[in-house]
């Protein structure tokens, strides 16, 4: 095919990549050595590379040969041969872990730099031209979190806005959103952005031992929008994790019979809005989008009734039938909340507060907290994506996976929210990754652009490769074929060749 001209930058991709080292496996699929993998897009030519990320884990399992450093779904074990003094001093040291700096799930800008990360309290600085790894940064040196999601958003003054959970404050679990400066005072170059985080408000857990485990979060022109899910982190269970030998993972556990819990905090006042806004017990990774309507808020989301998805991903599930023999029990569905913030106080108990068109509701409840129950806008998508320049904006069009029963995704969408309207390109034995939207440098509508996505075969004899598809029309453009084996990977982002530093600077 033929790749448009303007298209001129590097696809950047991040996922797990290595699940054996030595005689030693990891248990699960999100537990592997990140590997990098990058397309470059250079005057209609693609050029491919992939490295692993190398971070402390990786080099310290890499020498020992086996896995000595924890993830989240395996517990390493030291040296069995060490003294038993060494041996109580380590399950001392784990009851507050030393996290992994295995960062695998996405790529983050923050000025001029990118970052790999995961959903610890590291991200290492990578060089997105060579792949190469960098130096590591901690946030906990920063601001006071345990963990940080990998998913952060950007705001037009070029910040990055992050959220983070603090668990070892004195007992005070709360959920801390933070902002990173794009850039430093001249005065200062040599510091980095980092040193001038800002914290732009907390968010006291509604249970100080059993904090939200949340993946995404969601944010419009003036509000940040956190879920407060009943699938939790038990931190009594995870300190003591170790000494018991189970993973970190069996520590979370999702209470169907409890609430779910929105915050809505308002970027200028760093205040959370004071009303109580719930809904039924869900499990969610993915925000898709949210916007301001008319007094309204309204996010649109990915959730399930249950936790099956983690629990698919174990590698003793990830066998030769696994597209057969793994179902979930609950199918990804998109829901759209349409939350009323200003309403008539003297509402009646029982009267729906949304006036907007939609038939999404808002129940005001005796005790004064409004109940609201979701529009669902389609079901079986996964890894969604928008047009970022829409992001906390209304918007139209949503690019997505589709996965049915099976979690494995078998087909690229794109859903058009308004009409309801969906297309799709599918193949056989195609597995295509989360597909990343790039606006043309001339875009009037939102889906001026095309569509990227990484395909990897589940015919071996087949080889992997990028494919290209017009945003618009959802037709094939073209398509590079890569003669290695790709691995599926989670999620990343294109970089444009204009915020990619030359080697001299």
């Amino acid at each position: 095919g033929q790749l448009p001209t303007w298209l001129q930058g590097i696809l950047l991709r991040n996922g797990p990549g290595m699940h054996t080292i030595g005689d030693t496996k990891y248990n699960h699929w999100f537990d592997g050595l990140a590997l990098l993998h990058s397309f470059t897009f250079k005057n209609g030519e693609v050029y491919y590379r992939s490295k692993y990320l190398r971070s402390d884990t990786y080099n310290c399992n890499v020498e020992a040969n086996r896995i000595v450093v924890s993830e989240f779904g395996t517990m390493a074990y030291p040296d069995p041969c060490k003294n038993l003094f060494a041996k109580a001093f380590s399950y001392l040291s784990h009851t507050i872990p030393e996290f992994t700096d295995n960062c695998l799930i996405n790529i983050m800008k923050t000025g001029d730099d990118f970052y790999a990360t995961s959903e610890t309290n590291f991200i290492r600085k990578i060089n997105p031209q060579t792949l190469e790894t960098l130096e590591k940064v901690d946030y906990s040196k920063y601001v006071a979190v345990n963990v940080a999601t990998s998913h952060p958003h950007y705001d037009s003054a070029g910040n990055t806005l992050n959220m983070g959970t603090s668990i070892v404050d004195k007992g005070k679990t709360k959920y801390i959103l933070f902002k990173i400066p794009p850039s430093v005072p001249e005065k200062e170059k040599k510091k980095f952005c980092f040193k001038h985080l800002e914290v732009v408000c907390s968010i006291p857990s509604r249970s100080l031992l059993h904090p939200s485990y949340y993946h995404s979060f969601g944010i419009t022109e003036n509000y940040i929008v956190f879920i407060e899910q009943p699938f939790k982190l038990d931190i009594v269970k995870m300190a003591t994790a170790y000494i018991r030998r189970v993973n970190w993972a069996s520590c979370l556990a999702y209470h169907k019979e409890d609430k779910t819990w929105f915050h809505f905090v308002d970027k200028k006042t760093k205040k959370e809005v004071s009303t109580k806004f719930y809904t039924d017990a869900m499990v969610l990774f993915h925000h898709i989008n949210a916007y301001e309507e008319d007094g309204h808020i309204i996010f649109d989301i990915i959730a399930y009734t249950d936790n099956s998805l983690y629990d698919m991903f174990y590698l003793k599930n990830l066998n030769k039938d696994f597209e057969e023999s793994n179902k979930l029990t609950s199918l990804p569905t998109f829901k759209r909340f349409v939350v009323p913030l200003q309403y008539d106080k003297d509402a009646e108990v029982g009267s729906d507060l949304v006036t907007l068109p939609s038939t999404a509701t808002a129940i005001k409840e005796k005790d004064g907290s409004i109940y609201c129950q979701p529009e669902i806008l389609c079901e079986g998508i996964e890894l969604p994506r928008i047009n970022y320049d829409y992001n906390g904006k209304k918007c139209k069009y949503v690019f997505a996976t589709e996965v049915r029963w099976s979690p494995v995704p078998t087909k690229i969408i794109k859903f058009n929210i308004q009409t309801k309207e969906m297309l799709h390109w599918e193949e056989d034995h195609c597995w295509p990754s989360e597909p990343i939207f790039v606006p043309s440098p001339d875009a009037r509508e939102e889906d001026d652009g095309i569509v990227l996505t990484c395909v990897v075969m589940s015919d071996p004899k087949k080889a992997p490769f990028l494919l290209v598809l017009d945003a618009k029309t959802f037709k094939e453009l073209g398509r590079a074929t890569v003669d290695v084996e790709m691995h599926l990977d989670l999620h990343g982002m294109f970089i444009p060749e204009k915020d990619l530093k030359t080697e001299t600077e």
